[in-house]
């Protein structure tokens, strides 16, 4: 794979293809993280919307400790995105190519944290549990912001309930009838909206079973090549920056 693609993936010089291609990377790996974390703490940690409802109903019925959890849960994933927001702009300020790589490396390293936490499980499971969700929400929150920022909010990557609704809409211009009394007003669909669209939901989907059968038959070794492939995926950019500061001395 050229060196120059790769630095392309993830330096600060973005192109739409570029953003796509990251894109489809981050939505298997989300997908995979999701389903693993399921396995593992019997959580979706991705899915904010499903949290607040849950934190309404535990409200309601007076379950204030579920109501805490979720809190905190949200509360997490919050913090993951305000952190890669700190990331990104500080490392824009500075003009390093690694302004979007180092979100990514700071989710393998957690994704490494998972992996070590999943392991201890079985033997404190009530305090290893609520900190691998707490933990898992801030890597979805994490790259949620990243490719958010880097895509200036086209793309999300840790979720799907935005891209099906934009895919039903691009399906609803498609297919709209477009009769000759408005000539100025014909509807079209966004092809390329739409393919990339359906792409990251099978992608997101795919990584999921992957995700689901590598924790169940492989265990926590599964997160190992996850973190590893994004190391691969942001390595180029950090060793241009690494490279340049040598250079500078």
């Amino acid at each position: 794979m050229p060196v120059s693609y790769l630095r392309s993936l993830a330096g600060k010089n973005r192109t739409l293809t570029a953003n796509r291609h990251l894109a489809f990377v981050l939505s298997g790996v989300a997908g995979a993280i999701n389903a693993g974390g399921f396995l593992v703490v019997g959580q979706f940690t991705s899915h904010m919307s499903g949290i607040l409802s849950m934190m309404a109903e535990d409200l309601a019925v007076g379950a204030i400790g579920l109501l805490l959890s979720g809190a905190a849960s949200m509360l997490f994933f919050v913090a993951g995105a305000a952190c890669s927001a700190v990331m990104i702009n500080w490392a824009r300020k500075r003009h390093l190519e690694a302004e979007y790589a180092t979100p990514l490396i700071v989710e393998a390293l957690l994704l490494l944290c998972f992996a070590l936490l999943g392991g201890n499980i079985a033997g404190i499971e009530w305090l290893f549990v609520p900190v691998t969700v707490l933990l898992l929400c801030f890597i979805m929150g994490l790259q949620n912001a990243m490719i958010t920022k880097l895509s200036r909010a086209e793309i999300r990557t840790t979720h799907v309930t935005g891209m099906v609704t934009d895919i039903g809409i691009e399906l609803g211009k498609a297919l709209y009838w477009n009769s000759g009394r408005h000539p100025d007003m014909q509807v079209r669909a966004d092809v390329a909206k739409l393919r990339t669209l359906s792409t990251l939901v099978a992608l997101f989907f795919a990584g999921g079973v992957t995700g689901a059968l590598g924790f169940r038959h492989i265990g926590f070794v599964f997160t190992l090549p996850l973190a590893a492939l994004l190391v691969f995926v942001a390595l180029v950019p950090v060793l241009d920056d690494v490279r340049r500061a040598l250079h500078r001395r």
